[in-house]
């Protein structure tokens, strides 16, 4: 196993990483606060909730980005551009038609095809968290898929994820409405690139379609502790944008790096 200070390899090996930020979702619960905009772009502060994670993947030293684009792809397009002012690099994978979350992925695979595996993070919600240590926790367990999760104590609008003493993923359950403590996905992965095989053409989901059918091929769960906090619903977004300085300090801060 690596230690903290062989990381995996040098940084410029975490430069190469391809980052998947999934923002095509129409985001139809939150039109009736944000009509015009792609839920990505919903502003928080003085920047939008995507500039956020650009931020976050960025401070980290992963900075070759691609954008899995839909509902007003123009908009983020334009928005972001090539990235440089970020430091970082923006491709775009723009669906024609909804795809759902892996149908995304899918579509964006020759922009992986050269990579051993890869990030995916979901571009409504925040999760405070070392990428480095999920990318070494990856490669330490040698799964076909490693997810970031978090204990939360109302996991009731969520699906829990069930983790064994080993850190491996035992089950999924669905949304069940009630409101007590769980593990919940964070929506922040990295997979092989052969997972793509796994994923047909077309609209299908991560969460349904793929992570059930590759638990025989072991899923391991990484739990850390920073703000979680996704723009989903209204309420949700309100609150997000009253915690805009905890949420910003959080994207521009690299102390999580290198723990263990």
């Amino acid at each position: 196993m690596e230690n903290a200070n062989s990381m995996i390899g040098t940084v410029s090996h975490f430069e190469d990483i391809p980052v998947l930020l999934l923002v095509g979702g129409l985001g139809t619960r939150l039109r009736s606060v944000l009509s015009d905009k792609p839920k990505p772009l919903a502003p928080i502060g003085g920047i939008s909730f995507l500039e956020l994670l650009v931020m976050q993947v960025s401070s980290q030293g992963l900075h070759r980005l691609v954008m899995c684009t839909g509902f007003e792809a123009a908009q983020i397009q334009q928005e972001f551009g090539d990235g440089r002012k970020w430091n970082v690099t923006i491709d775009y994978s723009e669906e024609s038609r909804p795809l759902g979350t892996a149908g995304a992925i899918k579509l964006a695979e020759r922009f992986v095809s050269q990579a051993s595996y890869f990030v995916v993070m979901n571009g409504d919600s925040f999760y405070e968290l070392d990428l480095r240590r999920l990318i070494r926790f990856h490669r330490e367990h040698g799964g076909s898929a490693s997810i970031a999760v978090r204990r939360v104590p109302d996991a009731g609008r969520y699906g829990t994820v069930h983790v064994d003493e080993k850190n491996r993923v035992v089950r999924f359950s669905e949304k069940m409405g009630i409101p007590e403590s769980g593990v919940i996905n964070g929506g922040v992965y990295v997979f092989n690139r052969d997972i793509l095989e796994s994923i047909p053409d077309g609209p299908s989901s991560l969460e349904k379609d793929v992570f059930p059918a590759l638990l025989n091929r072991r899923v391991f769960a990484l739990e850390q502790d920073g703000i979680f906090i996704d723009i989903g619903t209204p309420e949700d977004y309100a609150r997000a944008q009253a915690l805009y300085l905890r949420l910003s300090q959080a994207a521009l801060s690299d102390s999580r790096v290198g723990s263990q």
